[in-house]
């Protein structure tokens, strides 16, 4: 038995000679190589970038009605107060935080942060507040761009990075103000690229980092080792409203985007190609003899649009957009996105299973028919709607997600107008009144010019149609 032992451990020493080592090597930690490796900081790098991270504040007054019983003198008597259930005004607060991106004193933020804001303030981190003009915001995007007042250049910048150079990997500090506790960096690496199911905005395509971000985070810096900045800390994953590890930036380069446009006019127009695309499902990726779901599945196309004259058709799969892969259509809106009007774009397809390619010239969306907005004052269901006109550029600049092509749609509804109280919402389609089809701005201003006693109404919302009567 001794001797059968010992041949195993022989054997063992002949067929595994360098077992021993590593062993002992992995046991022992390393010892960094110099006194430099061993202070290892972050801290130069963040007392560059830190100036250039604001904290905003937007604020708004609404309108609060107070308790109806308040209009009983038995019970104003107990809680006092006077007016009955007149309303009453708040401010209403939020908080997040910014980055400067221009000398002059430009400021990128989230959307979120300020939507609806009647006023903002920056506060810079030499304590300073100012207050900030919006000269841009894009509901679509999730951006907002501010510009400081009440003080005189050049303020601190953080400079742009290209996010497509970015690998899962790559170290990235986030900076901003969680909670309103004050500026607070944290670090982490890149988790993931080409995050599309978020839903924090129309156009989806994130950084995911495990660098913590919490609310107030919204709008900060994600910063690479260089200190420039590669995205807008602008969500997280949370059931518990706290960090988890999973957090979402919108990518540089589409931060660029409106950036450039709020230096120009202060107007975001986005590439159209005139084709609709759909989501590879795995019923689909088989019917289509895919390995696995990818890709960006086009479902129709306009005529004379840049994608029929670069031969796009219905039932072409886009695989790829200038040699980086499409995994769904997310994906391929974000190459275009940040690739502008005018440039050039070579899409990958696979049409009947084979390869092929198509170069499509990106344009600006046509405002065909014209836009014709009104605002309708007649009394009607529609009274306070202010309603255009369908056509590219308008589904473009709306987001409209629905099925129609042609009609009016309502743009705006007043606070407090007849057609708000009906239920009206921005984004709805008038596609009827009283059996008649809605065409033009102008053919339904007509018909709500007319007094009805009933009203038989059909609007498309999300791509749904509602069928209502209401009395005139």
């Amino acid at each position: 038995m001794r001797a059968r032992v010992m041949m195993a451990l022989a054997l063992a020493g002949l067929l595994l000679p360098g077992l021993a080592p590593l062993a002992a090597e992995a046991a022992a930690p390393s010892i960094p190589p110099s006194e430099a490796a061993l202070r290892y900081s972050f801290a130069p790098l963040v007392k560059r970038v830190s100036p250039a991270v604001v904290n905003v504040y937007a604020s708004r007054v609404v309108q609060q009605r107070v308790s109806p019983f308040m209009d009983d003198p038995f019970f104003r008597q107990f809680f006092g107060g006077g007016g009955g259930g007149a309303p009453r005004t708040r401010i209403q607060q939020s908080l997040g935080s910014g980055v400067i991106i221009d000398k002059s004193g430009i400021v990128v933020t989230n959307y979120h942060v300020i939507a609806n804001a009647d006023e903002v303030k920056v506060a810079l981190s030499d304590k300073r507040e100012l207050a900030a003009d919006i000269v841009l915001k894009d509901e679509r995007m999730d951006l907002a761009v501010l510009r400081l007042k009440g003080a005189a250049g050049p303020f601190p910048v953080v400079e742009f990075a290209d996010s497509d150079a970015l690998a899962v990997g790559d170290l990235v500090l986030a900076i901003g103000d969680p909670f309103g506790v004050g500026q607070t960096v944290t670090s982490g690496i890149v988790s993931a690229l080409a995050r599309t199911q978020v839903g924090a905005a129309d156009y989806q395509f994130y950084i995911q980092t495990d660098a913590a971000i919490n609310p107030g985070n919204s709008g900060g810096a994600l910063v690479d080792m260089d200190g420039r900045l590669v995205g807008i800390n602008t969500a997280i994953y949370s059931r518990s409203g706290g960090s988890i590890g999973i957090g979402f930036a919108i990518p540089s380069n589409m931060v660029q985007v409106i950036t450039k446009a709020a230096l120009s006019d202060g107007k975001v127009r986005l590439p159209w190609i005139g084709a609709e695309f759909q989501q590879v499902t795995p019923d689909l990726a088989d019917g289509l003899g895919l390995d696995r779901p990818h890709g960006a599945l086009v479902a129709g196309v306009t005529d004379g649009s840049p994608a029929e004259k670069a031969g796009l058709t219905a039932g072409d799969l886009v695989v790829s957009a200038d040699g980086i892969d499409i995994d769904d259509p997310n994906g391929l809106n974000y190459r275009l996105v940040t690739k502008g009007i005018g440039a050039s774009v070579q899409l990958g397809l696979l049409r009947g299973g084979k390869p092929a390619n198509a170069t499509i010239v990106l344009a600006s969306a046509p405002e065909i028919p014209p836009r014709e907005e009104l605002t309708l004052k007649s009394e009607s269901p529609f009274q306070g709607a202010t309603v255009v006109n369908l056509s590219p550029a308008v589904i473009a600049d709306t987001g409209y997600k629905g099925r129609r092509t042609k009609g009016v749609l309502i743009e705006k509804v007043d606070d407090g107008s007849i057609a708000a109280s009906v239920g009206f919402q921005a984004g709805d389609v008038v596609v009827e009144v009283n059996g008649q089809a809605v065409d033009a701005t102008r053919t339904l201003a007509a018909m709500t010019g007319r007094p009805a006693d009933l009203w038989r109404l059909t609007i498309e919302r999300d791509g749904r149609l509602i069928r209502s009567t209401i009395g005139g």
